[in-house]
């Protein structure tokens, strides 16, 4: 892979929306949904719980380099502001 390839998930087509931009990364970065990803692991027999360890486990902890996907949990400003806050 040269450095200016996507960088794709392996079986997360169905969870694929598009591509970002980010500082300092000159080529784009693939995005997928985070809710479309744990519904499609559950269509796959996984329950939420499991879904979402193995999720946090085996692709959020997957880093590939400053290239690696994004997932995007889409909500209203306001919940992403107290959940930030939470953490």
């Amino acid at each position: 892979m040269t450095d200016d390839q996507l960088l794709l998930a392996d079986g997360l087509e169905q969870a694929f929306v598009g591509l970002v931009m980010r500082f300092n990364v000159l080529s784009p970065i693939a995005c997928y949904d985070y809710d479309k990803v744990i519904a499609g692991y559950m269509e796959d027999g996984m329950t939420e719980e499991e879904a979402i360890e193995f999720f946090e486990f085996n692709v959020i902890g997957a880093w590939a380099g400053e290239r690696t996907p994004c997932f995007i949990r889409q909500m209203p400003l306001s919940q992403a502001i107290e959940e930030a806050e939470d953490e």
